[in-house]
Parts: structure tokens; C-alpha cells; sequence
């Protein structure tokens, strides 16, 4: 018994260090989530789930739309419509429904989400810093708030971003024969 109260006063400083690392952690990710860089001068909705057209959100998109680009999720991988898609044209947001990317920035990363080397224009995303426990990401939304997916920099030349987005995120608009 006695070694046992030893040990839990010197337990006790350790879960409190613990406990304040991890409110820290989850304190410095809300604060650093404000955008730190971006592709474009348009303002965006920081915290997505204090967005005043929410209803209307629910009304336009899918459950699964929905989930990606309103609630920052992630479909499963390999999953999407758009992953195998060969056809030149360009990929638009269904958010704002503005052009993102051309089928030639297009490449098969072989991570199971279409993924693109550079957007279709320097003003056609937004890009802010994420902080996790474990990493650091950019998460890319469109001009209008939404939740596209993120960028790494391990893509191919000539600009070595992989821009890895949800399918649901995005429609396809063929390029007229």
C-alpha cells in the first residue's frame, strides 16, 4: 500500500503535464487553423459549422457532399467517380461551381483520390494551415468555404504539390470534340 500512495504522488504532476499538453494541442490547433496562406484574396469561413447558410448547404448537397465539404471529412479511398477519369476537360467545385483544375494537371498519385500537380488558377483556391498531433497539412477549399482535400509536397514536377482531393467534391465538364 505504501508504494503505492509513493507512487500516485508522483503520478499526479505527470497526468496534470499531460493533461495541460493536450488542452494546449487542442488550443493551438484552433488558433493556427486561421488561413496562413492563400491561392486567393476572397474571404472564407473558417469554423464550417458556424456557416449561416447551413440549411441551405443541406438542401443542394448529398449526405456524403455534405459530410466533405461542409464537415471537412474524407470519402474512402479509391471510392470516387472521379478517381479513374481519362477524358480532357475540367474539374469544377460543387460548392461554387467554378473551374479548380484542367484534366492535364491531372495525374494517378495511387492514393485513392484524383489528384492534381497545380490548380487551374492561382485565385481558384483557398489554402489554410491545419495543425494535428501528428502533422501538419493544408486543407484546400474552394473560394466559397468548402472542403476540397489537401496539398503535400510530394508531387511530381514541374511543381512538386500534390493537390489530393474528395471526388464528391468535385464534377467533371468534358471538353467539346
Amino acid at each position: 500500500m505504501h508504494n503505492f500512495k509513493h507512487l500516485s504522488t508522483k503520478t499526479i504532476p505527470i497526468i496534470l503535464a499531460l493533461l495541460l499538453l493536450v488542452l494546449g494541442v487542442a488550443y493551438y490547433k484552433q488558433v493556427s487553423s486561421l488561413p496562413t496562406q492563400s491561392m486567393s484574396e476572397n474571404a472564407v469561413i473558417n469554423d464550417l459549422s458556424k456557416d449561416p447558410d447551413k440549411d441551405h448547404w443541406k438542401e443542394i448537397l448529398t449526405p456524403e457532399q455534405y459530410h466533405v465539404l461542409r464537415e471537412a471529412g474524407t470519402e474512402v479511398p479509391f471510392t470516387g467517380a472521379l478517381n479513374h477519369e481519362k477524358r480532357k476537360g475540367t474539374y469544377y467545385s460543387v460548392g461554387c461551381d467554378k473551374p479548380l483544375f484542367r484534366s492535364e494537371q491531372k495525374y494517378d498519385s495511387g492514393t485513392g483520390w484524383p489528384s492534381f500537380y497545380a490548380p487551374i488558377s492561382d485565385d481558384a483556391l483557398v489554402l489554410r494551415k491545419e495543425t494535428g498531433l501528428l502533422d501538419d497539412r493544408i486543407e484546400v477549399l474552394d473560394t466559397c468555404g468548402s472542403h476540397l482535400g489537401h496539398v503535400f509536397d510530394d508531387g511530381p514536377q514541374p511543381t512538386g504539390k500534390r493537390f489530393c482531393m474528395n471526388s464528391v467534391a468535385l464534377y467533371f465538364v468534358p471538353d467539346e470534340k
